[in-house]
């Protein structure tokens, strides 16, 4: 058993090891999704198409934060401040909600299979502790808006921007990006070609908290966590992150 465990432990540090300096062309998921629909609309995925961070809008960089983890940057991959608030509206009667992070959601996209199980989500958990210790906040940041799914067949900014607005990931404005960063809950059930008036609402919503969000990469470098001195603490979270 010691043995076995070393060998899981040795090959998946070695795998967030390689994704911190390579870019993946596909997930786990991607691939997943092509076993598992071939000759339908998921089996034609191509390869992704790598985006630097710095060739992203600003806006979309900021947009993602306020929608999915506005504690980003004071976080280590666990937000337990919202995870106490998830719970705590729970127990009083609340709509189940998630708390997953970035990190935790770019963990599961790019290493794990597609489910709700209690063994992926412990797979997750100890991804995302190797993610947090290896990779920098700015690499999480990109391996995330590069491999996020944003509906059929559709992996990754480039595609999203492509698909939804014909531009690329640099040319994206403000509105687009807050309707792009709206859907990321459920890219498979909402659109931004077609937003319905909940999507339109949680646009809006992230319209207002957009700029309130730190800008990465930050001036000074890449750095793993945030730097001492920095005064950004982190936005209330909102309603809509997802498990």
């Amino acid at each position: 058993m010691g043995v076995a465990a070393s060998v899981v432990i040795g090959i998946t540090v070695c795998q967030v090891l390689l994704v911190r300096f390579i870019d993946p062309p596909y997930t786990v998921k991607m691939a997943v999704d092509r076993l598992l629909n071939v000759g339908g609309p998921t089996s034609d995925f191509s390869a992704i198409q790598w985006v630097r961070l710095g060739d992203i809008s600003p806006h979309l960089r900021r947009a993602v934060l306020a929608a999915e983890d506005q504690r980003f940057l004071v976080h280590h991959g666990f937000d337990f401040t919202e995870m106490g608030e998830v719970f705590h509206g729970f127990l009083k009667g609340g709509a189940i909600r998630g708390a997953s992070t970035i990190t935790m959601q770019a963990a599961r996209t790019v290493f794990l299979w597609p489910g709700r199980t209690l063994l992926r989500k412990a797979a997750e958990a100890y991804y995302t502790v190797w993610i947090e210790w290896m990779w920098t906040k700015e690499r999480i940041l990109e391996v995330y808006l590069n491999t996020v799914d944003w509906g059929e067949g559709c992996a990754g900014v480039r595609a999203a921007t492509a698909r939804y607005f014909g531009v690329e990931p640099s040319e994206i404005s403000r509105s687009q990006a807050a309707l792009l960063a709206s859907v990321l809950p459920n890219p498979r059930r909402w659109s931004a070609s077609k937003p319905s008036p909940q999507v339109l609402a949680r646009k809006d919503r992230i319209m207002k908290d957009l700029d309130l969000m730190p800008l990465l990469p930050r001036p000074g470098g890449l750095t793993r966590h945030r730097t001492k001195g920095t005064t950004w603490s982190g936005s209330p979270q909102t309603e809509w992150n997802h498990v």
